[in-house]
């Protein structure tokens, strides 16, 4: 008979102790865990930067405006030009009327001379005279003491007007400011706070890479591995099995034969013999 021939295509000996190494460090990466918790968590979240929690201290102030609106208010209704009248005004009023008495008594005192030099001293004409000049006299002292007091009045007025103008104009102006206060403290810390993220971001690309780098390191290692044994020849190996002996065949040949011999004869059910022994 003839010999049996095993053929096998076996890689480089460089090539298969790189396979065996890849392999070893591939189930020595694969058996430790990974621990996510240095990779992932609240650890790698930036913050809100002191800026931005300055904003939001300020933004209680937004209510600011309420005193401007109460001080406005109160410079408003019939009576509110009586804190605004000057505390001097009666003293005004008062020189100004005196002053006026007197002059008043030197254009009294003239009509006698005027009687006198007319002949009419102490007559009716110089009386009526007299009589016409005090009536004149005391219209005159009147409407002097009103228009003192309305320009009092008026200008009590126009300061409440005012009053209440600018405290509106506060009452709109504080929390626009502020507003704008908040807007740039929030701008500001928000960079921040993104700048800070982003160191956090680098902090946890580099212990991603750290955590599988083992891992991604046997990977390349495996890549390099098999494109060696993809583009380097492989070796051929042969082995021989020698033909069997005569005596091999034949005994091979004649348990096959017994075996068929005893599958084609009936099974026989066994005989007991329950007889005394003689």
């Amino acid at each position: 008979m003839a010999e049996i021939q095993e053929v096998r295509q076996l890689p480089a000996e460089f090539i298969e102790a790189a396979g065996k190494t890849y392999a070893e460090k591939l189930m020595d990466v694969t058996g430790q865990p990974v621990d996510y918790s240095k990779i992932y968590g609240t650890q790698y979240v930036a913050p809100e930067s002191a800026l931005q929690q300055q904003a939001y201290g300020l933004a209680g102030g937004l209510g600011a405006y309420q005193p401007y609106l109460q001080a406005a208010q109160a410079a408003t209704g019939p009576t509110a030009y009586q804190a605004y009248m000057s505390p001097y005004q009666q003293d005004v009023i008062g020189t100004a009327l005196q002053e006026y008495d007197i002059q008043a008594q030197k254009g009294l005192m003239g009509i006698p001379q005027a009687a006198i030099a007319q002949g009419a001293f102490g007559g009716g004409r110089e009386g009526v005279a007299r009589a016409e000049y005090q009536s004149a006299s005391d219209r005159n002292r009147a409407a002097l003491q009103a228009q003192l007091l309305q320009q009092g009045f008026g200008q009590a007025q126009q300061l409440a007007a005012n009053q209440f103008s600018q405290q509106m104009n506060l009452a709109q102006q504080a929390p626009t400011l502020l507003g704008q206060q908040i807007a740039g403290l929030s701008s500001l810390g928000s960079q921040q706070t993104a700048q800070a993220q982003s160191l956090l971001e680098a902090q946890k690309q580099l212990a991603y890479q750290q955590a599988y780098q083992p891992l991604q390191a046997a990977q390349t290692y495996g890549q390099g591995v098999m494109g060696l044994i993809s583009g380097y020849p492989g070796q051929t190996q042969q082995t021989v099995a020698p033909s069997p002996s005569p005596l091999q065949t034949a005994l091979g040949a004649g348990a096959t034969l017994a075996g068929i011999y005893k599958a084609l004869q009936p099974t026989q059910a066994p005989v007991f013999n329950f007889g005394k022994t003689t």
